[in-house]
C-alpha cells in the first residue's frame, strides 16, 4: 500500500508546483470563493502532509478531529508502528515568520496535549505509548516542497 502513497503523494507534489508556476490569477488555481487564503493554504499543506506520513509508513486514523466539543482541532492521529501520535501540521509559503515547525507555541501545545487526553479517554484499548509531532510543509515556486517531520517535539 506504500507504493499508493508514494504515487498519490507524488501526483499532488507535481499538481503544486503547477498550480505555483501557473500563478494565482489561473483557472487551474481558482479554488471556491469564501474561503480565506491561509485556510486554503493550510488544507493544501495537510493533504500534502497526509500523504507524505502515508508514504513514510504513518497509519492515519482520523483527520481535523475534536474529541470533544469545547477541545481543540487535532489535525491527525496516526500509528507510526506501535506509538499513537497526536500530528499538528503547520504549512508556510514564505520564510518570513520563520520556520513552519516552530510555529507551534506553548499556548497551542497545551491546547492539543488537553484534546489529545480527552481522544485518549475515549480509547477503548489505551495504546502503550503516544507522541506528539509537528509535521512543517514549506513551499515556494523556486526552492519547490519541502515536508519536514519533527517526531516527539514536545511532551504532555
Amino acid at each position: 500500500m506504500r507504493w499508493m502513497a508514494r504515487l498519490i503523494y507524488g501526483a499532488l507534489v507535481w499538481r503544486e508546483q503547477h498550480r505555483s508556476k501557473a500563478g494565482p490569477e489561473s483557472k487551474k488555481n481558482r479554488e471556491p470563493e469564501g474561503k480565506h487564503e491561509h485556510l486554503r493554504i493550510g488544507l493544501r499543506g495537510e493533504r500534502l502532509a497526509y500523504w507524505y506520513l502515508r508514504q513514510a509508513g504513518y497509519v492515519i486514523v482520523a483527520r481535523n478531529r475534536r474529541p470533544h466539543r469545547n477541545s481543540g482541532e487535532l489535525d491527525m492521529i496516526g500509528w507510526d508502528g506501535q506509538v499513537l501520535t497526536f500530528i499538528e501540521v503547520k504549512t508556510r509559503t514564505g520564510n518570513q515568520a520563520g520556520p513552519p515547525e516552530t510555529a507551534v507555541g506553548k499556548h497551542q501545545q497545551e491546547r492539543i496535549i488537553r484534546s489529545a487526553h480527552g481522544y485518549l479517554k475515549r480509547m477503548k484499548q489505551k495504546p502503550a505509548s503516544f507522541r506528539f509531532d509537528v509535521v512543517g510543509v514549506y513551499w515556494d515556486p523556486v526552492a519547490e516542497y519541502r515536508v519536514h517531520v519533527v517526531k516527539d517535539a514536545y511532551k504532555a
